[in-house]
């Protein structure tokens, strides 16, 4: 049993430390971030209610610069005031901003927060016990090695989780008059929007999978679904 202790202890330390990270991020929201109050982007959320039966899809804004959308772990969708203020300048269409919001809702509908802290509870018991076994072959590296192989698992988790909120996104959007070309104009926009460059990191280790790769998925679900 004593051999097993530490991961158990790693099991317990991902969930104290995943609803730890809950809880700082659903008081940081709630100190800065204001309901959305624009009548187009309201107007596009009514028709994506209609479509899930939902009296409304409560959107929130989130008072900081970068630009992102974000699906809480208690629920609420929110996109950031840098990405409202793209919006406002005519960057970025409303029927775009609809569809990231049906995105986060994607993440919400899916149950992708509650999965993650299973996940992470689990990756932090795998990397132990991949830490204990390798250390026993190559002390000092083997740390290492079990942290870099979880990295790869957790980005591998990620990009399959966009994936399928991207496909909820396409359902939602086609079924509620809008459509997916907003979603693949807007993911065309994202690298300088936010002026990532995830392109030069090796695809493994990304977190969000290739913008290529997305747009050319949503499209598959397109001509599968139109079939």
């Amino acid at each position: 049993m004593l051999k097993f202790l530490p991961i158990l202890l790693a099991i317990g330390y991902g969930i104290v430390m995943y609803r730890l990270s809950a809880w700082r991020l659903a008081r940081e929201l709630d100190e800065k971030s204001t309901e959305l109050a624009d009548a187009r982007l309201r107007h596009l959320t009514a028709q994506m209610a209609d479509v899930v039966e939902l009296p409304r899809i409560k959107v929130h804004i989130y008072e900081i610069e970068p630009v992102n959308g974000l699906a809480a772990p208690d629920g609420r969708i929110f996109i950031t005031r840098g990405f409202f203020n793209k919006y406002k300048d005519g960057a970025v269409t409303a029927d775009e901003m609809a569809s990231v919001i049906a995105h986060e809702l994607g993440h919400v509908a899916l149950g992708h927060s509650r999965r993650r802290m299973i996940d992470f509870s689990g990756q932090n018991a795998l990397r132990t016990a991949l830490a204990m076994v390798l250390s026993r072959f190559i002390p000092g590296i083997g740390p290492m090695i079990a942290n870099a192989a979880m990295s790869m698992l957790m980005a591998r988790l990620s990009r399959s989780d966009e994936y399928e909120a991207d496909a909820y996104a396409s359902a939602l959007l086609i079924k509620a008059g809008i459509g997916v070309q907003p979603q693949k104009d807007l993911f065309t926009k994202l690298e300088q929007l936010t002026g990532a460059h995830g392109a030069s990191q090796p695809a493994w280790l990304l977190s969000h999978p290739k913008t290529p790769e997305r747009i050319a998925a949503i499209e598959a679900n397109e001509a599968k679904w139109n079939a």
